[in-house]
């Protein structure tokens, strides 16, 4: 039994180094700039669909959405807390994100949420922008 607990023991070390080897190893860095994309879904009642995408410039980010299905008028565009699209309604995405200087700062694993309306750059938190209308969770996008 003894002998049996050290070859047990013994295993668990190798494959804890073996993953623990294997973590270490540095990820490959992209070509280009760094890249995100959200293929956007409708919410129930809606018939968005489109995609977004966020690419890293020398000073910021640049955002493009291609969106079909829009009503006319503007329409409230936010990145959301959650990557998570699966409530009918996008309820699932949470809040929207705005972190602080101590928080992380990156918008993949989170979603896109369009809305029904404008937002009105006042209300907060949500912008009095209306119901949400599509969501997309963000992910990192091969660089070109």
């Amino acid at each position: 039994m003894n002998s049996f607990r050290a070859s047990f023991i013994a295993l668990i070390f190798l494959l804890a180094a073996g993953f623990s080897a294997q973590s270490q190893t540095p990820a490959e860095k992209p070509s280009g700039p760094l890249k995100a994309v959200a293929v956007l879904h409708p919410t129930a009642g809606s018939k968005l669909s489109g995609t977004v995408t966020f690419t890293e410039e020398a000073d910021g980010v640049k955002v493009r959405a291609e969106i079909t299905g829009l009503t006319p008028g503007n329409h409230g565009f936010h990145v959301h807390e959650f990557g998570d699209c699966s409530a009918a309604d996008a309820s699932s995405a949470g809040a929207h994100f705005n972190p602080t200087p101590n928080d992380e700062r990156s918008v993949i694993g989170r979603s896109v949420v369009v809305h029904a309306k404008a937002d009105d750059l006042k209300s907060q938190p949500a912008g009095d922008s209306g119901a949400r209308v599509a969501c997309g969770v963000i992910g990192r996008a091969k660089s070109q």
